[in-house]
């Protein structure tokens, strides 16, 4: 499925020098360096895999080869299949993205916002307005993470471990612990990157009366094919798990996870909407084929094409970007020129992130940094994988949209 064909490149006009030119790129700055355990980078245009390449290791320890199948930890990648998730709801009309998240969550209901203090005895203010269902998915809901290390919010949220990277607890006990910790701001005030869509996924759970994992197993998996996408790596497959690692401060990385003894091996107590899932890059393909396509790919709709129009569409308050929104001190995606949409960045103004690209493209990247991003003017998706926390250790985001648009040699625009 990931192999393109000998004139695929050409045919759908790009260029086959140019996208070989990454994966020296990669192998020489990355993985020859020590950087990077391996990578996977598979560029689709025009209905076509372009390019498909693996290089490097998946368990450096144990010199096992990155293969085509290799199973990677996605983290945030989980976000825009959560949020698609949560939108089907919207369309069968069982919520709406207007509604307080109280109606749901009503412990939520009395929540205030921090003005000093530290847990429990925190100062607060009423909100402005009460928290909805749109402030969730565009993350201006006030919710926060603790590894953010900005405020005594934060720190509350490290206490309780919530949003971490091993998670703790339930979505049942995460919502109650929130009820107990104020907000950043009121609501529609500002965006937060936030454990906002693990929120959204116990909000499915509880609106489809069925298992969140189970909810998007049958109306998305299944359906799709996706067939090595879970919350965790059943045994069978357990030996296509990669390795997890983090840098070490000094140009190289440590091993963070051992793929024999990793959470992921079994079902975990919290199922994160935000981060919990597992897949593959041939898996994440076919989700952004679907959209590319206006939500739908091989006879299986996920979500009509005015809702898909509608999640990546800038949401923030007053048409404004990321510089202008954002307290916080990480996202996967770059501040200028960036609004964020039901999910998703979106690239209001290219010019201004001083990376070429198209206008209405939309992204996210995962914490160990992997990351996808979907063209809808250039008919293109990239999806880029490895296993390296945290994503912001080097700029190969910025690297591979500048190499991978400047293959195109034949342009929509």
């Amino acid at each position: 499925m990931l192999a393109p064909t000998p004139d695929a490149p050409e045919s759908a006009g790009m260029s086959k020098a140019a996208l070989d030119r990454i994966e020296a790129h990669l192998k020489r700055r990355y993985i020859d360096a020590g950087r990077f355990p391996g990578t996977q980078l598979v560029v689709y245009r025009r209905g076509k895999v372009v390019h498909s390449a693996v290089q490097g290791f998946a368990d450096v320890e144990r010199k096992t080869p990155l293969r085509d199948d290799t199973i990677f930890r996605i983290y945030s990648m989980t976000k825009p299949v959560t949020s698609v998730a949560f939108m089907m709801l919207v369309e069968e009309g069982r919520v709406a993205l207007d509604e307080p998240v109280h109606k749901y969550i009503p412990e939520w209901k009395n929540l205030g916002v921090f003005q000093a203090g530290t847990a429990p005895a925190f100062l607060t203010k009423p909100l402005g307005r009460p928290m909805q269902i749109v402030d969730l998915l565009r993350h201006t809901s006030g919710l926060t993470y603790g590894f953010q290390q900005r405020s005594n919010v934060d720190a509350a949220y490290r206490e309780k471990k919530i949003g971490e990277v091993e998670k703790a607890g339930t979505l049942d006990s995460m919502i109650e612990d929130l009820a107990k910790i104020p907000l950043e701001f009121s609501p529609g005030e500002a965006w937060n990157y936030s454990v906002s869509t693990d929120v959204i996924g116990y909000l499915i759970g509880k609106i489809s009366g069925k298992p969140f994992e189970q909810f998007l197993k049958e109306r998305i998996f299944d359906p799709l094919g996706m067939n090595d996408t879970g919350f965790f790596v059943p045994s069978d497959k357990a030996h296509r798990l990669a390795a997890c690692y983090s840098a070490d401060g000094k140009g190289g990385m440590k091993l963070q996870e051992d793929p024999t003894t990793s959470s992921f091996l079994s079902p975990p107590s919290l199922i994160s909407g935000g981060g919990g899932l597992c897949s593959t890059a041939a898996d994440y393909l076919c989700f952004c084929r679907a959209l590319l396509n206006g939500g739908e790919l091989g006879g299986v709709r996920l979500i009509g094409p005015k809702t898909l129009a509608l999640m990546t569409t800038n949401h923030l308050p007053g048409g404004r970007d990321l510089t202008e929104m954002s307290k916080s001190l990480f996202s996967e995606s770059t501040y200028a020129g960036v609004g964020f949409g039901l999910g998703f960045s979106v690239t209001m103004n290219p010019a201004l992130t001083l990376i070429p690209g198209s206008r209405g493209e939309y992204a996210w990247g995962g914490a160990a940094s992997t990351a996808f991003w979907i063209d809808p003017a250039e008919e293109l998706i990239a999806i880029f994988m490895t296993q390296l926390l945290p994503s912001s250790s080097y700029p190969v985001r910025r690297e591979l949209r500048t190499m991978v648009y400047s293959a195109i040699t034949d342009s929509n625009l």
